[in-house]
């Protein structure tokens, strides 16, 4: 019997613990960086969007589910937009109003003035900020929890947020739509050739069966929706309720703590 019990023990899945954004509800992760997002619109310096870009950051990488699209997100594209994005807005930046800042490059009578760096990356850094502060939310929740949430915590009436969730599914179903009638073209032969003349004709060539599926589909949701008598009462139930607990309280109010002591240090507004 011991013999048999050590071995279910051994051959037993371990059970994988969800990340802890994934636990929360949908609505905390969109209340909590509210406030810090417009603390960083406002904000002129480095030190406050490099704060709360470092924070935001932290956090999806310790409390979401690390698929490649999220680790390249961060790890690569934020990088590489807060460099191209500062780089660019450093150039444009007007040179008589930071004038009197050091030079640090010159090409010929051009010069690239230490203020106009300082303005370039600093409004990098507050749109990476935001992206990341928005990826809190964004990364870690799916569209019917959001519209589950929305419905029990803010009273949101069922019939508006199922029809947007229904609207917003559409965009996939258009994509892969949009695949099969490029394969079934491709295997017809139909708008060969390269070169932008081309690639026009094989957009205008799946607008109409797009728009014809779109149809159909839409069709089908409606019919979907009269058959589940969609409408009909003022309520209805859930498979899934999405509650709002304890922990969402704490990590909203954990979140406007960090916010606020980030503040009192960096005191973006003098």
């Amino acid at each position: 019997m011991t013999i048999a019990s050590s071995s279910v023990a051994r051959t037993a899945p371990s059970v994988r613990r969800r990340p802890p954004l994934l636990a929360l509800n949908p609505l905390a992760k969109i209340a909590a960086p509210l406030p810090a997002m417009a603390i960083v619109l406002l904000s002129r310096d480095l030190a406050t969007p490099a704060a709360f870009l470092a924070l935001a950051c932290a956090l999806v990488l310790a409390g979401a589910r690390l698929t490649r699209r999220v680790v390249l997100l961060l790890g690569v594209a934020l990088p590489v937009m807060v460099l191209a994005v500062g780089a660019g807005f450093s150039i444009w930046t007007d040179a008589a109003s930071v004038a009197g800042t050091p030079v640090v490059a010159e090409i010929g009578g051009w010069r690239l003035h230490a203020g106009a760096l300082a303005v370039g990356f600093a409004t990098s850094l507050r749109l990476a900020a935001l992206l990341a502060l928005a990826l809190i939310g964004g990364a870690t929740t799916e569209g019917p929890d959001l519209v589950r949430a929305a419905i029990r915590t803010l009273r949101l009436p069922y019939r508006i947020g199922y029809a947007a969730l229904a609207a917003y599914r559409f965009a996939p179903r258009f994509r892969h739509e949009l695949e099969l009638i490029r394969a079934a073209h491709r295997v017809r032969g139909h708008h060969g050739g390269r070169g932008p003349l081309a690639a026009v004709r094989r957009g205008f060539g799946t607008i109409v069966p797009l728009l014809a599926g779109a149809i159909r589909h839409a069709e089908r949701v409606a019919l979907a929706m009269d058959a589940r008598a969609f409408g009909a009462h003022p309520t209805r139930t859930e498979r899934h309720v999405v509650l709002w607990r304890t922990r969402d309280t704490v990590f909203v109010l954990a979140f406007w703590a960090c916010t606020a002591l980030l503040i009192a240090l960096i005191r973006p507004f003098g």
